[in-house]
């Protein structure tokens, strides 16, 4: 164990209570949760000091949450501010998911062409009254982790009635420049992997806030993990020469922990050895499991399902196990858990895997836990945070994502993606469901340019969609797969208006979804041969973070769509067979 840094921050409140003198009056943007800005409000006012302490996080969201009277208003608009170093809809997202919050007002965006920061909104009342209102959105331009010019939100304070005011380097955002800071300052070496697990541990004093909508919350420690992650990546991306897009770095097993606290502010950075057993969980009815099944019931609801098991081992000795059911039907391989905070994927293909090996010709190859080091981290996660994304629990202990290994040059480290060749050498599929899942609600970087880098389709849920891949000459049969599967899933009960209503707010706030519609879902069809398979189905369910009945109805689609897949891919597999070439 190497400790880098162990350190303490002034809390940003305290220091302006401090600081404040009876008579003053001041205006402050800070990374705090509303009961505490409340809190020192209060605080303030009985040294008879006059203040208004607001987020820095979200401005927009959080004034109509806490000070826009909306009685009496029947529309509103909003003028948004641009800027060059900014995507054209940064601001435009920042304020969502206000469009669901504000009931059946209509909202009208309207884009500024200045890069003064500030939201100009309009309340048109009933009895004919117009308000117009400004609301500051502070924000500073720096160069971030990547070494790219980012316009991100930050700390600022007004004193006295001043116009302008200055920035205000908040400790939120001192913890996040000194976790970088010491990590660009360790010599971690040339020779990858850098270490096993490098854990990040901030106690930081914020309460999560539920929003009035779907998944959506508000949470101050959740961005903070989401880029204390990202940037780590990014920085051991530069030093290693890579390209930002590029998915095959493995420094090691990035985990930044960031937990509520006791009110102090801390930061502990160290290297620690990785992990290599599983938090137990109680076992859940498969068909009607409300979170996420512990490892040992993943094993042996697999086992339950016949046929020949084969394993791999992942980096910290943890097993990938699978199964092959080999039969007189056409084979498709079936997977999940690439991404182990994406769970509702890996209870789907267990049921789905165990209606199917009721078929007495069935023919397929099942993975359900690809990345079992993953998976165990997310389990650590959920321990403090159980509604958070945890996208370090997204690749594995080495740091990559296993899909984008290559099987020819990966030598000793191709560990888990060793699971994947043996099922492909074993079944000969020309299919693979592959399934997926993400964010359930918004995602964000607030520190780093709000929207995460190469990930900005991913920031805000829009349903249930699809993605096909097919090499060149099998976009016939990967178009038939897709047609076939989401006419299935449009019966599902709930799920096309799922889909429906998350698209109209994806669309209210950030703009079109990229996507065609097949069926009422969104899908994207196109050639693309990174994969060894000639047609793969990706699903991808508003997974991340869900519990309960949203858990059952996540897993439920997921199942269906593999059923869908297998036995649309039967029909497909003989027009394929009979024909002289694809």
């Amino acid at each position: 164990m190497t400790m880098l840094l162990e350190q303490s921050f002034e809390r940003t409140l305290d220091r302006i209570i401090a600081g404040a003198k009876e008579g003053d009056e001041l205006e402050a943007w800070l990374f705090d949760d509303r009961a505490r800005r409340l809190a020192a409000q209060r605080l303030l006012a009985e040294k008879g000091v006059k203040a208004r302490l607001r987020s820095a996080y979200k401005p927009l969201l959080h004034a109509f949450l806490e000070e826009i009277n909306l009685d009496g208003v029947q529309a509103i608009e909003i003028s948004y501010p641009t800027h060059e170093a900014a995507p054209q809809n940064r601001f435009r997202l920042e304020c969502y998911p206000l469009v669901a919050l504000v009931g059946e007002r209509p909202v009208n965006f309207i884009e500024r062409h200045d890069d003064a920061l500030h939201y100009d909104v309009r309340l048109s009342h009933s009895d004919g009254r117009i308000e117009d209102l400004r609301v500051f959105a502070p924000n500073h331009l720096h160069d971030d982790a990547a070494g790219e010019p980012a316009l991100s939100p930050t700390g600022w304070i007004k004193r006295g009635g001043e116009p302008v005011g200055e920035r205000l380097i908040t400790d939120y955002e001192q913890v996040y420049q000194a976790a970088l800071a010491a990590i660009a300052a360790h010599d971690w070496g040339k020779t990858e992997p850098f270490f096993e697990e490098l854990n990040l541990r901030v106690e930081y004093p914020a309460q999560d806030e539920p929003l009035d909508y779907g998944d959506e919350v508000i949470s101050l420690k959740e961005a903070l993990h989401e880029d204390l992650y990202f940037s780590a990546i990014e920085f051991f991306t530069r030093k290693t020469g890579r390209a930002f897009t590029d998915r095959t770095l493995r420094p090691g097993q990035i985990v930044p922990e960031v937990v509520k606290g006791s009110g102090k502010v801390t930061l502990r950075i160290e290297e620690r050895a990785f992990t290599t057993s599983f938090l137990p969980t109680p076992v859940q009815p498969l068909d009607e499991a409300i979170a996420p099944l512990s490892a040992e019931q993943i094993a042996s609801e697999l086992e339950g399902i016949g046929g020949s098991l084969f394993t791999a081992s992942a980096r910290s000795g943890r097993k990938v196990q699978a199964v092959h059911v080999e039969g007189a039907d056409a084979p498709v391989m079936i997977s999940g858990g690439q991404h182990a905070n994406e769970t509702t994927g890996i209870v789907g293909a267990l049921r789905a895997a165990r209606i199917l090996s009721r078929r007495e010709s069935a023919n397929f190859t099942l993975a359900p836990g690809e990345n079992p080091d993953g998976y165990a981290l997310h389990q650590r996660l959920r321990q403090d945070n159980p509604r958070h994304m945890s996208h370090a629990a997204r690749y594995t202990a080495l740091g990559d994502d296993l899909e984008y290994r290559d099987p020819d040059n990966a030598g000793p480290l191709l560990f888990e993606t060793a699971i994947r060749i043996e099922a492909e050498k074993r079944s000969g599929a020309r299919l693979h469901v592959n399934l997926h899942g993400y964010p359930a609600h918004e995602w964000t970087r607030p520190l780093s340019g709000y929207i995460p880098r190469n990930f900005a389709m991913w920031t805000l849920p829009k349903g249930f969609f699809l993605i096909v891949r097919h090499h060149q000459g099998w976009d016939i049969p990967a178009r038939k797969l897709t047609e076939a599967v989401t006419r299935r899933l449009a019966k599902l009960p709930g799920l096309l208006d799922m889909n429906a209503r998350q698209i109209k707010l994806f669309e209210q706030h950030a703009g079109e979804t990229g996507f065609e519609m097949i069926n009422g879902f969104p899908c994207l069809v196109s050639l693309d041969e990174r994969n060894r398979i000639p047609v793969t189905l990706i699903t991808e369910y508003p997974d991340e973070t869900i519990y309960g009945d949203a858990f059952v109805a996540g897993h439920t689609a997921q199942c269906e769509t593999v059923l869908a897949a297998y036995e649309a891919w039967q029909e497909i597999a003989e027009t394929l067979d009979a024909a002289p070439s694809v």
